[in-house]
């Protein structure tokens, strides 16, 4: 055989070859690019902020304290069909939540929604919830609890970045009576929404694991989370800071929802890990679980290496302050205690 010839037509394919390879390398990069995520535009004096009620129901002398905050601070207030409507447990049928969510998303002169309340229901509509209109004009959306549900369908589907915070039914009626607490923490929704960098700091907790990380901040109840396992809007954790928190939970559920998180890999990637408030049923007599929640939530991350943060403040206490969920931040667990600052 001819060797300069033999050579020669190996050539084109080394060629294709070197050019299959590059081409792969960077479909890889393009799929493990962290998707961007988008930053509704921050609120000014006049916008208008929606109440709805996409879970529990509510009246109009109960969310009247909120109306009155949120006019003071700025902001005009426009009310939803579903405030003062009841199905049983929910805030109006569930074809009349869909359809005042629905309004509220569509609706360009609405800046930001404010769910009403948690309880039960926005699982029943999200599925016919059309988002279209949202992506292409991202506004924030705000709530806790059951609203959990929206934070991680949005985030996971749409990157669009939402407020985890109170609701309007803690507003509180008189604010001369209120504690500096729930004054606080109901000012960080106004901060949070005009665009003030949050910064908020815990108390040092023996248990906590030092560390200091960066990454996309997500979370909420830790039921709704494992609820959601297996959707299409399942939580997606990695490389991203998890806070999670409960309330009326015994202590064998909250091991299973943990062990569900570690199962499905949702603890294996994380940068760092902020367990919030979590209000414990106590065990039923003669039936003892016999382990702590600090127990529970080392055992299933004792082989990573993240910083965990104990007793932060967020959840279904008085203590809950707005976070903005999508957006970057750093995470930094002392022996003094712990920072989590927007980045």
């Amino acid at each position: 055989m001819n060797r300069k010839y033999f050579l020669s037509s190996l050539l084109p394919a080394s060629l294709l070859l070197n050019s299959l390879s590059s081409k792969a390398a960077v479909v890889t990069a393009l799929v493990n690019e962290p998707k961007r995520i988008k930053i509704p535009a921050y609120l000014s004096p006049g916008d208008s902020i929606g109440i709805t009620c996409p879970a529990g129901y509510i009246t109009q002398a109960e969310i009247d304290p909120s109306v009155l905050q949120m006019k003071s601070w700025g902001f005009n207030v426009v009310i939803g069909k579903t405030v003062g409507a009841r199905d049983f447990t929910f805030g109006g049928t569930d074809q009349e939540r869909l359809a005042d969510l629905q309004q509220m998303l569509d609706d360009p002169t609405i800046k930001a929604i404010m769910c009403a309340r948690g309880g039960y229901g926005a699982i029943r509509i999200i599925d016919q919830l059309d988002f279209s209109a949202y992506k292409a004009a991202p506004k924030w959306l705000i709530g806790f609890s059951d609203i959990t549900i929206l934070h991680c369908h949005i985030n996971s589907n749409y990157q669009v970045a939402t407020i985890h915070s109170k609701m309007c039914n803690s507003f509180p009626s008189d604010w001369n009576l209120a504690e500096p607490i729930q004054i606080e923490t109901i000012n960080s929704i106004q901060k949070a929404l005009k665009g003030e960098p949050m910064k908020y700091s815990a108390v040092y907790n023996a248990s906590n694991r030092i560390g200091k990380a960066k990454g996309e901040l997500i979370g909420g109840n830790l039921r709704c989370i494992e609820n959601l396992a297996g959707s299409k809007s399942e939580i997606e954790t990695d490389g991203k800071i998890l806070f999670v928190e409960d309330t009326g939970e015994y202590l064998y559920s909250i091991d299973r929802m943990f062990y569900n998180l570690k199962r499905s890999g949702k603890l294996a990637k994380l940068k760092g890990l902020i367990i919030g408030g979590f209000k414990v049923k106590a065990d039923d007599e003669g039936d003892g679980f016999g382990r702590t929640l600090v127990q529970i939530v080392m055992d299933k991350v004792q082989e990573y290496n993240y910083p965990v943060c104990f007793d932060f403040p967020v959840g279904h206490q008085r203590a809950n302050f707005a976070l903005k969920c999508g957006v970057k931040h750093v995470l930094e667990v002392t022996a003094e205690g712990s920072k989590l600052e927007e980045a």
